[in-house]
């Protein structure tokens, strides 16, 4: 099966199976594949000259209007909707059979003694920013916030109707959020920003962590559990 995959997690993921894959987005850190734009805006014209026997794409990382293009050409386009840690952990097997990847399949299931190390513990709370002017977060219903669910924490901003809402770090000081976890991407914050947020919330533990731990599912996942448990 030759595929192009317009998803980072997904592209990490099929490489790991051993899948065909012929394209990815710049985005996707795979600098000796061909690239066929970004994940919002991809080259459509490209993908189809390709002549991909399926196209891999995410209802949260790409536009419809692309899935739509695509379907319209007569492209084979698999949709994946990841919201939480066990749908990352069944992707891995439905790419698997969706490819027919003749690779060796990633770990898939939970690291041993994950639930078990966090199942005592008292659970924590958390704001995790994002993005900067304006400053955005995760709600819950998400990958990350299921991911840090599992490990015992509890966002502050789990209750917001948005996934990604924008928000004033006033109001988050005022939920008195245990940690403030800042990963890595998608936005860089600099040690400028991150005594900003000491400042608005002097309580709570301040942690840098891997936002691609964070944010990014699949094959990694399970090593990423154990990553940022040890981290938080």
């Amino acid at each position: 099966m030759r595929v192009v995959s317009l998803v980072p997690s997904s592209t990490e993921t099929l490489l790991a199976l051993g899948a065909e894959l012929i394209a990815c987005t710049r985005f996707c850190e795979q600098p000796d594949l061909p690239h066929v734009g970004g994940t919002k805006n991809p080259d459509v014209e490209a993908i189809i000259a390709l002549r991909p026997d399926v196209v891999v794409m995410d209802r949260e990382e790409n536009r419809i209007e692309d899935h739509d293009a695509l379907v319209e050409a007569g492209v084979r386009v698999f949709v994946s909707d990841v919201r939480s840690v066990d749908d990352a952990i069944a992707l891995v097997g439905e790419l698997a059979a969706l490819t027919q990847a003749s690779g060796h399949e990633p770990e898939r299931g939970m690291p041993s003694g994950v639930r078990q190390a966090f199942a005592g513990r008292a659970r924590r709370t958390a704001f995790v920013p994002i993005w900067r002017r304006p400053w955005m977060t995760i709600a819950g219903g998400t990958y990350g916030a299921s991911l840090l669910a599992l490990l015992g924490v509890d966002l502050v901003t789990a209750d917001l109707s948005d996934s990604y809402p924008t928000v004033q770090l006033e109001e988050i000081a005022a939920l008195r959020p245990d940690l403030v976890l800042v990963p890595s991407e998608p936005y860089v914050f600099t040690d400028g920003h991150l005594d900003e947020l000491a400042t608005a919330m002097p309580e709570a533990t301040i942690v840098r962590i891997d936002g691609q731990d964070l944010f990014w599912w699949g094959a990694r996942t399970p090593a990423a559990i154990e990553r940022l448990s040890a981290a938080i």
